[in-house]
């Protein structure tokens, strides 16, 4: 029998009480602090609505050790703990457990525990939140001190090696992206050996829709969004026609463009179009880049836009203080190597082959991350679970 198993069968062997967040501590919204007025190399951390503190300030209003929830925000009910003194702001709810028969850290784990019920539960209208009676009105089991104490211990050292194993995987995922962005930089690294082109002088122009024209046909919409910058896919498009098209829904792209997303928000969202989206609408915060196959296959342009040299050159090249920006023309300006076609295909397929097997492992590092999370939530949860005093 374990030691928790002795102190339940000693001090609550017929269950627990159970109460309300309310009835043991001090729920409480934080103070707006402008963004101007943070400084990274102030002493406290700030948070409101996420899921970590937003920035530094040289004063703090709530005291360390205590519990946190986002109130605001798409990542409204998430549950966290600060161990320092802190500035909470007016996203973000404090717990300040007061009852001398609760542990505070008990109280986080058991609200950390029930994260999903406050994220399932926002309220959606306008901006997502979690209302101050949600987090007071949770119910709380509330065991003998020492009970409560072995489970802090046993979930600190676990959340502990969890976070460690995380982090090793994590290191490792790094480490085979950096692996493959060396050998993809390196087979696509050529001197005077080879002919230099710029994009613009290996494409073709992509067409514009006109609307006036299509009045009855439906189309898929590729966004700035649309397109997921971990894997280069397109996810959720829209269908639009002419009575709901946005205003920037204007480029027709076919099966093999290339894609680049050329505002800051969007850099490294590109993609190779996919055959579904054959004939369909791209968004003109995108670049198309429509290869000319008698000169460039279109891997070749997709491979040569992934590359470290690329995204220095966008850096370089875009313009705009608040929203940077780089044009058409720039990204057409680039320069890229433009060996034979055969060797072109030579150096795609080996990057294909070297890009499905690190996929693969980092397939499988993720499941592991994500089997590890469910290990440690299991656990948790059978180390939090009570009978009811009847």
């Amino acid at each position: 029998m374990s030691k928790l198993d002795e102190l339940i069968a000693e001090l609550c062997p017929n269950g627990v009480e159970y109460k309300r967040v309310k009835d043991i501590a001090i729920v409480s919204i934080g103070e707006f602090v402008h963004k101007n007025l943070q400084n990274p190399n102030s002493l406290y951390p700030v948070y409101n609505g996420g899921t970590s503190n937003t920035g530094f300030y040289d004063k703090y209003n709530r005291t360390a050790n205590k519990i946190i929830i986002s109130a605001r925000g798409a990542n409204a009910g998430f549950v966290n703990r600060v161990f320092t003194n802190y500035w909470s702001g007016n996203s973000c709810y404090t717990i300040d457990v007061e009852n001398d028969n609760m542990n505070w850290n008990f109280t986080y784990y058991w609200l950390k525990s029930k994260e999903r019920n406050l994220l399932d539960g926002q309220q959606k209208a306008g901006i997502p939140a979690v209302s101050k009676r949600q987090v007071e009105d949770f119910f709380i089991p509330v065991p003998p001190l020492p009970v409560q104490g072995e489970i802090v211990r046993i979930l600190d050292n676990f959340t502990e090696l969890t976070a460690e194993l995380t982090a090793e995987l994590t290191a490792e995922l790094i480490a085979r992206k950096k692996q493959y962005e060396y050998y993809r930089d390196s087979l696509l690294t050529f001197g005077d050996n080879v002919e230099w082109k710029t994009l613009g002088e290996c494409i073709l122009k992509a067409d514009n829709m006109r609307w006036g024209e299509n009045k009855e046909e439906n189309f898929q919409y590729i966004d700035l969004s649309s397109v997921n910058r971990d894997d280069n896919k397109i996810y959720e498009t829209q269908i639009i026609h002419s009575e709901n098209a946005p205003s920037r829904a204007k480029q027709i792209v076919v099966k093999n463009d290339v894609i680049f997303g050329s505002t800051r928000p969007m850099l490294k969202r590109y993609c190779l179009v996919p055959e579904e989206y054959d004939n369909q609408i791209c968004s003109t915060g995108f670049c198309v880049l429509r290869a000319n196959l008698n000169l460039i296959l279109p891997k070749w342009v997709f491979y040569n836009i992934s590359t470290t040299a690329f995204y220095t050159y966008v850096e370089k090249n875009q313009k705009g203080a608040s929203y940077p920006a780089i044009s058409d023309k720039e990204v057409k300006a680039y320069k890229i190597p433009l060996p034979p076609i055969d060797e072109q295909q030579r150096i795609i397929d080996i990057l294909d082959r070297f890009g499905t097997l690190c996929n693969e492992i980092t397939t499988g590092l993720s499941v592991e991350i994500e089997a590890r999370q469910k290990q440690y939530e299991y656990y948790r949860d059978k180390l939090l679970t009570f009978e009811e005093i009847s």
